[in-house]
């Protein structure tokens, strides 16, 4: 995956979706890099928006990443390999696969250490400077990209995405069969968290949120309850008696999808003492929170950033049927100008836009 850059070679053949600017979104040509030995060429067939493209949209940042010049969007991808590089054994043309986003250097401590999502030199898709992938073809090296089963399809493929985001924290948190769940938030990461604490054996799953639609969702796809909360600090100790209630128990894990001063302080003061709790990806950047009380129950907070190693395991969930993700996948659109403004103000607004789905 190189930078690429607007016009040059193969301009007015490979098209991508570039942020121009605050709300300004525009289809134009897309310069592949060259392909390298160990590189595959992608026929990109099913992208997804996530919340951190939104936020580029509206604001040009998503924490500390602050876009400055054009960049193309779009990181959840599967495809159809169109080219091979002349060292890739492991694909051929016609392949379907879908792309983990994030090239790591393999040379720093973290990377050497197996934690290679904590890599400082982190190239990831449409994570400034680095372009993304929703365009016609990508450019990427083959061994970040992952074979679909026949069974999954290119939709489900690019779902791996956001679900690597579910399994990485399960597996932060130690979710078993002998470990209770509550998952705060249930937007698109909250309930891909809920499904793959299932997968993993869960045998109790609580679901809190403000919104009654986005609870009924995750009651659909097996919450065995769901608690409807308020935005109100205040009612932080109502709540959590209600939410025990609901877990009919002790809740031994507490995984923070919506990253609240709020939902932060349910969440520490619903986990057992000796329990966990899990920040799942970037919540606000400053939050005032109970930790005396948690630090004397021996609550531990665990963070939580991308994934390592999860598109294997995904793969065999969604091949398995232990997770189903379609019903995640609320709305579909075409790669036109007009469409790809329609498909982003849809994901912006919410509502019963769970995930937004592009089919090219």
């Amino acid at each position: 995956m190189g930078k690429g850059g607007e016009g040059g070679v193969g301009a007015g053949k490979n098209m991508a979706a570039w942020l121009m600017g605050v709300n300004t979104l525009k289809i134009l040509p897309f310069e592949l890099p060259p392909l390298g030995a160990h590189d595959v060429r992608v026929r990109m067939k099913a992208v997804g928006i996530c919340g951190s493209d939104v936020h580029y949209l509206k604001t040009l940042r998503c924490a500390g990443f602050v876009v400055k010049e054009p960049m193309v969007i779009g990181h959840e991808c599967a495809g159809i390999v169109e080219e091979v590089g002349s060292e890739v054994k492991s694909l051929v043309a016609g392949d379907r696969v879908a792309l983990e986003p994030g090239i790591s250097c393999w040379r720093c401590s973290h990377c050497k250490g197996g934690r290679y999502n904590l890599c400082p030199d982190m190239k990831f898709f449409a994570t400034p400077p680095v372009h993304g992938s929703l365009a016609n073809q990508v450019v990427h090296p083959a061994d970040l990209c992952f074979k679909l089963p026949a069974n999954v399809s290119l939709e489900e493929g690019a779902m791996c995405e956001p679900l690597s985001v579910g399994v990485h924290a399960c597996r932060r948190a130690e979710i078993g069969p002998e470990t209770t769940a509550l998952v705060m938030g249930a937007g698109p990461i909250g309930l891909v968290t809920m499904l793959a604490a299932r997968a993993f054996g869960a045998p109790r799953i609580v679901v809190a949120d403000v919104d009654g639609h986005r609870l009924s969702v995750a009651k659909s796809l097996g919450a065995d309850e769901v608690v409807v909360v308020s935005p109100h600090v205040q009612d932080v100790e109502a709540e959590v008696a209600r939410i025990q209630n609901a877990m009919r128990g002790e809740v031994d894990v507490v995984f923070d999808c919506a990253g609240f001063t709020k939902t932060m302080s349910t969440a520490l003061s619903a986990a057992r003492a000796g329990g966990k709790v899990c920040l799942v990806g970037m919540g606000h950047n400053e939050m005032t929170l109970p930790l005396t009380p948690a630090a004397a129950r021996e609550v531990d907070v665990v963070g939580v950033f991308r994934y390592k190693n999860t598109w294997p395991l995904c793969l065999e969930f969604l091949s398995s049927g232990k997770i189903d993700v379609k019903p995640l996948i609320t709305h579909r659109y075409g790669f036109s100008q007009r469409e790809v403004e329609e498909a982003f103000d849809v994901s912006a607004r919410g509502g019963s836009a769970i995930k937004v789905m592009f089919n090219l």
